[in-house]
């Protein structure tokens, strides 16, 4: 199936551009009316979510005709593909949509190809501070500042004192997390708290060392930014172990931890 995709590098760049794409009609809704409702799990949803997921529904088709495309919006709304064991997008339009409506700034476009059941393109793009990062299996990964150039980014070995984790701004226990690093003999020497897909960037570009999740995550959620830090030299592994995989309907991830594998 994967005879139907586009070069590695054609789709890098254009799914770059439609997740640009996407962040504008974010950020346009961002200065005005957020149209805040809740979805019918109780979660909350906004116009900005619709907005972006329609642009980059819109780019995907375009770019990889008859691709299953399984986003966020789509899933809520009952519109769920069938997958036929070939490649497919897994799209969050609005990862953090919590922090949107906090307006801190911390929420992000996610756009991952799934091939064989891994992330082998991922476009994690901060639409209020403009960074983007990407990665892709065959060709590293990156990292852009307000529409200047990309810069390559790896994942770092761990400073003598500890690492660093990550931990999810509006979902930290830090009660839970302290009894697992014990558990695995892990020193911490800094914390630090993020929302959306940004922790699996800070990891990318060796500014943190691991985030381990142990709450619930859909797979729209993480498969982007395990694009990036895999592409990075990273890892995100289930609690035994195990590669973290996706295209497992209802779409929902079991614990993982994303790490630089020197965190092991």
């Amino acid at each position: 199936m994967s005879r139907l995709l586009p070069p590695p590098t054609t789709l890098r760049d254009a799914c770059t551009e439609i997740a640009e794409a996407a962040a504008v009609e974010i950020m346009r809704i961002y200065a005005g009316d957020l149209g805040v409702r809740n979805k019918a799990d109780k979660s909350p949803v906004t116009d900005a979510d619709h907005a972006a997921e329609a642009v980059i529904l819109a780019g995907l088709h375009k770019l990889t005709p008859g691709v299953a495309i399984v986003a966020e919006e789509e899933m809520a709304a009952g519109r769920k593909p069938t997958l036929d064991g070939g490649p497919f997008w897994l799209v969050d339009p609005l990862d953090g949509t919590k922090e949107f409506i906090k307006r801190n700034g911390e929420f992000t476009v996610n756009i991952a190809l799934i091939e064989n059941g891994r992330p082998t393109l991922g476009i994690v793009l901060a639409p209020a501070t403009g960074l983007l990062w990407r990665g892709a299996a065959s060709l590293g990964a990156d990292k852009r500042e307000r529409g200047g150039a990309f810069t390559a980014i790896a994942t770092r070995s761990p400073p003598p004192q500890g690492l660093t984790a990550c931990a999810s701004r509006s979902h930290a226990i830090y009660s839970d997390l302290n009894i697992w690093f014990r558990s695995q003999n892990l020193t911490v020497a800094e914390r630090l708290e993020a929302g959306s897909s940004l922790k699996f960037c800070l990891i990318a570009e060796g500014r943190a060392d691991i985030y381990p999740r142990f709450g619930p995550t859909s797979e729209w959620d993480t498969a982007a930014g395990q694009g990036v830090l895999e592409a990075a030299g990273g890892e995100v592994v289930t609690v035994s172990g195990k590669p973290l995989t996706y295209g497992h309907p209802p779409f929902l991830n079991p614990h993982f931890i994303a790490r630089t594998k020197a965190a092991r």
